[in-house]
Order: structure tokens, then sequence, then C-alpha cells
């Protein structure tokens, strides 16, 4: 596992009292590092601090579930603040726990154990949708690139689900991520029935394989159907208005607009690829690439090697 605190006796300590406990621990003293040392070897968990210099606790676990490679990585929110934003910023964001600072050696030690035994339970299959999760899904993409045979592997997220869920609350978000689960499977099934796979990667995060030639049809499917559900999620009077409003991270009132899908599409069409990162790295570049523009939208990869 990695611990990540920029205050050394901290990092120290909770190095000294894991590696009692029988875990290996590595130590990461600010975000940036610990970013690398992930990218290098993904520990199962991580345990950060929020507040730090440059990349903040908060920040670096947006990053590790931004990334399909360490979106299955558990993490625990380490705070020296009791606050209820901070806890509930960090379960928005995906964390999996919290503890508060001054912490009990027994209590950390009951949460790490209860993180990594939930973490081992989700990877095979998501508790919320049903769907392959995270172990499966990487399976399934190596299997394709392995097999040589032609592939195209979409990259699903929501743009403004935070908003949404600071609004709203987790159970109203929950139900979007059901519905949308429950949409991509349905298109799959209308358009390539049994040639296809979609699973989840948590938070509201999916990954879908097609064959190349559906691929576009597929994912504009999909961006079709959520926009005509979209507005059924919203009560009468943010629908009406066209957002909702909430507090961000300064504390001041900011305005989110409804919700989209972007979709992000690295296809073996063109283009072949060696390994299960270096398909999931193309996807996520066209999928944060759909995001510079407003709406729903989706992106293909089309260049060649």
């Amino acid at each position: 596992m990695l611990v990540v605190d920029d205050d050394p006796f901290i990092a120290r300590l909770l190095e000294i009292e894991l590696a009692a406990a029988g875990y290996q621990v590595r130590v990461a003293n600010d975000g940036e590092q610990a970013i690398q040392l992930v990218q290098q070897d993904a520990p199962d968990l991580v345990i950060t601090d929020v507040m730090m210099p440059h990349v903040d606790g908060f920040e670096l676990t947006r990053l590790l579930r931004q990334d399909p490679r360490t979106a299955a990585v558990s993490v625990i929110i380490l705070t020296a603040r009791g606050l209820s934003a901070d806890k509930l910023e960090g379960f928005a964001i995906g964390a999996d726990d919290y503890i508060v600072k001054p912490f009990d050696t027994p209590e950390l030690l009951a949460r790490v154990r209860g993180v990594l035994r939930r973490s081992k339970e989700m990877k095979d299959e998501s508790p919320l949708t049903g769907l392959p999760g995270n172990v499966r899904i990487q399976e399934e993409i190596e299997a394709r690139v392995s097999s040589g045979n032609e592939f195209a592997l979409l990259y699903a997220d929501l743009d403004q689900f935070k908003a949404f869920n600071d609004h709203y609350g987790f159970a109203r978000g929950d139900q979007v991520i059901q519905e949308l689960a429950r949409t991509m499977e349905d298109v799959l099934d209308d358009l390539v029935p049994g040639d296809a796979f979609v699973g989840h990667l948590g938070g509201d995060d999916f990954v879908l394989v097609v064959p190349p030639s559906a691929a576009a049809l597929v994912a504009d499917t999909i961006v079709q159907r959520f926009d005509d559900r979209s507005p059924d999620y919203y009560d009468e009077a943010d629908r009406e208005r066209g957002w909702i409003e909430v507090l961000n991270r300064r504390g001041e009132q900011q305005r989110f607009p409804p919700l989209t899908i972007s979709i992000g599409i690295a296809s073996t069409q063109r283009r072949r690829f060696a390994h299960f990162a270096e398909v999931v790295a193309v996807a996520t570049e066209m999928k944060n690439f759909t995001k510079s523009t407003p709406g729903s939208s989706w992106a293909i990869d089309r260049r060649t090697t």
C-alpha cells in the first residue's frame, strides 16, 4: 500500500503501524510523488492526507479514479479536520473511507482491513450495477489485445456528476448510474448482441468493448438515449431553470449545467496496440478531448501507426 503525507512524522508513524500489521508499505511525501509511484506499480490501497501542496488528497483521488489503470485502487482519506464537508467531498470523488487525525491504531487497522475486503469483493463485479468490475475488465481487454482480433474500446463517464451528487444526494446519483448501466446493456443488445462487453469501473466510469464497425453507432446511440433521459433526473424547478447551484470547494455557490456523457474511443481498425495500458490511454485521451466541448459527445481516435 502507499501512504501519502507531507508531514514526515505522520507518514513514518503510519508506515511503522502498517508494516507491523504485516502490510508492505511505500511512502510518498506529496501528491505528485504519489502519482509517479502509483503509475510505476499500482498499490491495493492509498492512504492520503487531504491538506498537501500542489496536488492535495482530493485531487489525487480524482486522478486515480479518472484513469482505468488505477480506478480500482482503494483510497482512504486522512484528514485533521473532522468536517462533514471534507468527508462528503471525499466520498463524492470516490474515496472508500476516511480517518480523522489523530488516529487510533486499532481503528486505523480495522478500516484498512474493511476497505481491502470490500475492494476484493468489488473487483469481480460492481455491487451497484452488477456489471463486471475492474479485474474482469482488464482481463477482457488483455484477451482482445492478445488475440490480435479487431476491437474498439469505449471509455465513458458523466460530466457534472459530482455537482449532481452534492445537490441531490448519493441515492439519486446511484439511480443515475444504475439506469446508465441498463441503457448501455440495452444498446449493446440492440446493436451488437453477443459480440460486446460492458463493465463498470466504479463511480460514473464505464468501459465497453465492441467491433470497430459498430463503435460509432454504439457511442452515438448511448449519447442520444442518455440525453433523452437526463432531464428526468432533475426536479422540475431545476429542469426549467437549466442548472443547479451547489457549493464549490472554495465555499462559494456555483451553477452547474445538466448531466451529460462523454465517450472516448480507441480502435484497432487503423492501429495496433501491444498492451492493455496503451489502448486505455488512447481511449482516455479521446474522452478528455470530448470534455473540451459542452454537451454530450463522443470522439474516436483516427490516427494510424
